[in-house]
């Protein structure tokens, strides 16, 4: 089922498989900023990632003597989560886990995606609430794809990425798939600009750390553009399906990173996850602005 919030200036879709936005409209001039999930490059649109981002080396994962399988990015992408309308302006949607869950994981939680609008803003919360009576392992992350390019007669070409601050940033070393646990610096130009081209992705992703907790997409030639805010999050990922001319990027907020090449994780070690306490909870957003 399809849930909409609005106000005077944008118009946002979301679906309760996944708890994921369908829709990013600028109701002045009808633009469509999300990514329309086109299978011929990725039928996704803006994924939610939990309780893993990215992939487990074999698909799986042990946890106390037990191994459990997983897919690429958590089980959180497609599930039917339940939705409650806060107001016009904001909605919450809710994931508990059912028998298909834990046999994959093996934890008592409560995971909620919630949506707020104002202006032309859309803040992301991710709340995870641990109901066990153990130490809960997790990671979050976002995934949303927005078009690129915004308006006709530009191309992909034509846009780059601007950081908030001049800094030296690091990009994580991938197999491509995998982690490997190393970085290494990564130029921009000027110290905040990354130009796009397809060539970027000809590989698979580029994930970066150590970078501002801010990025805005512009044009060259216009004037559209889509800001990130993401200050919870440590790591910063771009993607398009590789080794295409895809017309789109992911710009993607993740607290964590795929699984070490070669090593199945047990997942109280596994790099950078979340570790949370019975009854506590836990909170981590970012901030889409459209123009």
């Amino acid at each position: 089922m399809i849930y909409s919030v609005e106000n005077e200036k944008i118009k946002v879709n979301i679906s309760d498989k996944g708890a994921e936005l369908q829709n990013i409209i600028l109701k002045s001039d009808g633009c469509e900023y999300l990514w329309q999930g086109d299978a011929k490059y990725w039928a996704g649109r803006a994924s939610n990632l939990f309780p893993i981002c990215g992939r487990l080396t074999d698909g799986r994962y042990t946890y106390k003597g037990k191994s459990y399988e997983m897919n690429i990015h958590g089980f959180a992408r497609n599930s039917i989560f339940k939705a409650e309308r806060v107001s016009e302006t904001k909605i919450s949607f809710s994931l508990i886990p059912d028998e298909i869950i834990f046999a994959q994981y093996p934890f008592n939680f409560e995971f909620k995606v919630i949506y707020a609008i104002k202006d032309t803003e859309i803040t992301v919360d991710y709340t995870v609430v641990n109901n066990g009576n153990e130490v809960m392992y997790f990671a979050v992350g976002g995934h949303p794809g927005f078009n690129v390019p915004l308006k006709d007669g530009e191309k992909f070409e034509d846009y780059y990425l601007e950081f908030d601050c001049v800094r030296p940033i690091e990009e994580l070393v991938f197999t491509p798939l995998f982690n490997t646990g190393k970085t290494r610096p990564f130029e921009l130009r000027d110290g905040r600009y990354l130009d796009l081209d397809h060539s970027l992705f000809s590989e698979d992703a580029r994930f970066f750390t150590n970078m501002c907790s801010c990025v805005t997409l512009k044009s060259k030639t216009g004037n559209k553009f889509v800001r990130m805010e993401y200050p919870d999050m440590q790591n910063l990922g771009l993607w398009h399906a590789p080794g295409t001319e895809a017309p789109y990027i992911c710009i993607e907020p993740w607290c964590s990173v795929p699984s070490y090449d070669g090593k199945v994780d047990d997942l109280e070690t596994k790099c950078q996850m979340t570790k949370l306490e019975p009854a506590s909870d836990y909170t981590a957003s970012y901030k889409i602005v459209v123009g």
